[in-house]
């Protein structure tokens, strides 16, 4: 189906947030308002991360979906304030529980502070949304977000345990990150609508739409670990060495004979830090599909969320939230 797009990257991301360009400033002055703190070392992280904040792709869901299905309101901005808030107490958190050094090409909170320190600032985040939240009454989208964030650790918790034995099927992998990226984007999407004054219906297909996203935007990331870095002119295989079964290395599991089977388990259990043995996966995943498999789903998955735009009235704002679904899955990072 032809959905009228801008182009493969939909232009870019500032044409994709010119329907709530205005609302986004007012956003980013809540959201600075809440990263700061009267302790002085407290402050300095907050300074720290909000000076290395990404693209903010998750408040500009909550804003397109607003838009497409009734008005951006006060409540609006404040859910997406709570769940900038959360998204960052979760990379401060998921930093230390990786022991990663690097934070988006910068040093991480807990490599300059370590990890007590950067623990509790992480705490004092998700602490200062659900105190946004309660102040003013916003119960109904604090369950929202509360529910994600209860998802998003079983996921964790689910992917750690299937790491360890290694019998993830790829029904169990689409329930991990089902649980642990596409819920946080799910309540983006239930969070807009519900604060539009959307109908009960409206808030559930958003939700779900938001779903169908994060399943597909962690696919892509799926994908970037197989693509050729700039320095060495090889894929990364990073999962692999971090031990995660993702959906294209799931695929050669089904597709190969019981030689290459064993093979692929044990060089991921035992030899993740044999760069030959990885690159030498790499090119089996390669081979067998495992690639083209997992962009064929996918895509599968981007427009059956992109259908379920076409009940929206017509406007801007549904021109760009389907152009913002288009640049999460074309993205280069």
């Amino acid at each position: 189906m032809n959905y009228n797009l801008t182009s493969p990257m939909s232009g870019s991301l500032d044409k994709i947030k010119a329907p709530v360009a205005e609302e986004l400033k007012v956003f980013e002055e809540l959201f600075r308002r809440s990263m700061k703190s009267q302790a002085p070392l407290l402050d300095l992280v907050l300074r720290f991360i909000l000076k290395r904040k990404g693209k903010q792709i998750r408040p500009l869901f909550v804003f397109l979906t607003a838009k497409s299905t009734g008005q951006i309101t006060p409540a609006t901005h404040r859910a997406a304030t709570l769940i900038e808030l959360l998204h960052t107490a979760t990379l401060v958190h998921d930093d230390v529980v990786d022991d990663a050094n690097e934070r988006r090409g910068f040093f991480s909170v807990n490599a300059l502070w370590k990890n007590k320190i950067a623990v509790l600032s992480g705490d004092y985040l998700l602490a200062r949304g659900l105190l946004l939240s309660v102040e003013h009454g916003d119960y109904d989208l604090l369950k929202i977000v509360s529910e994600a964030t209860r998802e998003m650790s079983e996921g964790e918790l689910l992917q750690m345990e299937k790491a360890r034995r290694l019998d993830i099927s790829e029904e169990v992998y689409f329930e991990i990150i089902r649980k642990k990226t596409a819920s946080l984007i799910a309540s983006c999407c239930a969070c807009g609508a519900r604060s539009s004054g959307a109908s009960e219906e409206i808030v559930s297909r958003m939700k779900r739409f938001g779903e169908l996203v994060g399943l597909a935007f962690q696919i892509k990331d799926d994908l970037f670990d197989y693509q050729k870095t700039n320095l060495t002119g090889k894929p990364t295989g990073i999962d692999i060495r971090e031990r995660k079964m993702t959906l294209p290395l799931i695929y050669v599991l089904n597709q190969c004979n019981a030689a290459e089977k064993r093979l692929i388990i044990n060089t991921v259990k035992n030899d993740h830090d044999n760069l030959a043995r990885v690159e030498q996966l790499v090119k089996m995943v390669i081979r067998y599909g495992g690639l083209d498999y997992a962009k064929k789903r996918m895509l599968e998955l981007r427009e059956e969320a992109l259908g379920m735009l076409d009940e929206l009235p017509d406007s801007d704002a549904v021109v760009a939230l389907r152009n913002l679904v288009i640049f999460t899955t074309d993205r280069e990072n």
